[in-house]
């Protein structure tokens, strides 16, 4: 990436660094955090409650209150642009504000618990659904700490602090693991066992909000420090800056819920299917961890970038960062995807076959993440180009697209897996199964990233739409040589079936495909892979 100063006169490539290397750490004690949940549970009635009862609390914490969710995105894109002092009596304004509706929404959560998960889940068993209740009103809080993470975070990074708010999940996991050890030490090798699911699911929720509340409490020194910490009231609600900030938080946040409704419709056609919010829950983490590292390396140093590159004259600049972000996105997506269908059957056995997760819930859980390993590169793609209309000050254009993402999502679910059907209404459905609800969200994607492009094309024109597709193209290519020859040496050598055979195989013949990857994709002329390719050279001892 070249650099380009930012507040604190660091180049876009060191803090990608520094949050990569902050989320990477993250992302792997999100990991452990999940293969000790899989020991502990496998697809049991603990850990299929607990997906029914995290879709909204999980919802605010990760996109309200995570790294480049809307709350953190409108504070960035405002704040970026604004003096310290006016920044601190902003934050305080819009914490008050926003504090005072998520107080009401956390209110709401436990009273109305069971009519929630009614909605959610309508097929569960009674007894995972008393337990999802349950856990939903343990976990209620977290709608009040998930605004105001997301916004002391967006606080930070306009303030060019970049590795606090990378590092934060990072203690959500180890209130899980140790919750989790715990609750071990209690009941041993029963953990597993119906008898101890109502203890276990419990201590789960609670163990999940003690690491929102040490999220919330690790920023606040840092926040004083930077002359941003008023942990006060303020309702001077019509100072400069709240209005700007809301403008793009509304429409953001709307959006993101849009999304939201689409994790909603997939537990609704899942609740039928035993065990697949579980599977779901698994697959998401082994595609969710180099996502979201890549993601936060991308979006975290450009949504500055795009902030500061709104004005007519500075359209080329624009254009050129755009770029930059949708196909770093697809040469770092692209294999990463390729390689996941591949090798789906080693990665799950060597991340999760342990303990009660047995070999049925490993079959599941392969077909699941063979699904997401196609839409990874939209998934990515869509972020950056989200974003890009957030730093632009249009949260509508995304909000719209997201709305009509929802009907397809409905429409792709049912065709796909099947499910109730309203009065009078009978649709054809292929029962594909847990696999069907993630390629419906592919493709509702896929269709997402090529609106969002037209539309950035009629906005800002000169968009080089057909080289980038062309560039896209050639490196589709490039991963699928690199997946097939991966799956080849995969399955034409005996590899032996313990920890360190499954190692080798995923790390060998993921090394191998990813080698060839680059190789070929730099050949075919793509500037982003031999940009890539170079660096890693002039890191390597040759």
């Amino acid at each position: 990436m070249a650099k380009t100063p930012s507040s604190g006169g660091r180049s876009l490539r060191s803090i990608a660094l520094l949050v990569a290397l902050a989320t990477g750490l993250s992302k792997v004690a999100g990991l452990l955090r999940q293969q000790a949940i899989a020991a502990a549970f496998g697809v049991g009635a603990a850990y299929d409650a607990f997906n029914y009862a995290y879709v909204l609390p999980g919802f605010l914490l990760i996109l309200l209150g995570g790294i480049n969710g809307p709350f953190h995105s409108a504070m960035v894109s405002v704040m970026a642009k604004q003096k310290r002092q006016d920044s601190a009596r902003l934050l305080a304004a819009v914490n008050t504000l926003l504090g005072l509706g998520l107080l009401l929404i956390t209110v709401l959560m436990v009273v109305l618990a069971d009519p929630l998960i009614t909605l959610v889940g309508p097929g569960l068993d009674p007894e995972i659904h008393a337990l999802a209740a349950l856990q939903l009103r343990l976990m209620a809080p977290m709608a009040l700490l998930a605004g105001l993470i997301g916004l002391g975070f967006g606080a930070l990074n306009a303030a060019d602090v970049y590795w606090l708010p990378a590092i934060s999940p990072l203690l959500s996991s180890l209130a899980v693991l140790v919750g989790l050890g715990l609750l071990w030490l209690q009941a041993g090798s029963g953990i597993g066992t119906p008898a101890w699911a109502l203890i276990g699911g419990a201590v789960l929720a609670l163990s999940t909000l003690a690491g929102a509340v040490l999220q919330w409490l690790i920023q606040l020194p840092a926040l004083a420090r930077q002359g941003l910490g008023q942990l006060r009231l303020n309702f001077a609600w019509r100072q400069p800056g709240v209005r700007e900030v809301l403008q793009v938080m509304w429409p953001a946040t709307l959006s993101s819920g849009m999304l939201q409704i689409n994790v909603y419709t997939d537990l609704f056609f899942a609740s039928g299917i035993s065990g697949a919010a579980a599977g779901l829950g698994y697959a998401g983490l082994l595609v969710q961890t180099p996502l979201g590292i890549l993601s936060n390396m991308l979006l975290v140093p450009l949504l500055p970038v795009f902030a500061r590159l709104t004005a007519p004259e500075q359209r080329d600049e624009l254009i050129s960062r755009i770029r930059q972000g949708v196909m770093l996105s697809n040469a770092s997506m692209l294999p990463l995807g390729a390689l996941m269908i591949a090798l789906a059957a080693p990665i799950v056995a060597l991340i999760y076959e342990r303990g009660s997760f047995d070999a049925a819930a490993a079959r599941l859980v392969v077909g699941i993440l063979m699904a997401y390993g196609l839409g990874m590169p939209a998934y990515l793609a869509r972020d950056v180009l989200v974003r890009v209309f957030y730093a632009l000050g249009d949260g509508q254009t995304p909000f719209r697209i997201s709305m009509a993402g929802i009907g397809l999502n409905v429409i792709f679910d049912w065709l796909l897996v099947g499910g109730p059907t309203p009065s009078g209404l009978v649709l054809p459905a292929l029962n594909s199964g847990a696999p069907g609800l993630v390629l419906a969200t592919v493709v509702v994607n896929l269709v997402s990233c090529m609106v969002l492009l037209l539309a950035l094309q009629q906005r800002l024109g000169r968009l080089p739409l057909i080289s980038w597709g062309r560039d896209t193209l050639l490196l589709g290519v490039a991963a699928l040589v690199a997946a097939l020859a991966a799956w080849g040496l995969a399955n034409g050598i005996k590899w032996h079936g313990d920890l360190l055979g499954l190692m080798l195989q995923v790390g060998l013949c993921g090394a191998v495909g990813a080698a060839l990857y680059g190789l070929i994709a730099s050949a075919l002329g793509v500037a982003e892979a031999r940009q890539l390719g170079q660096q890693l050279r002039a890191k390597l001892p040759l």
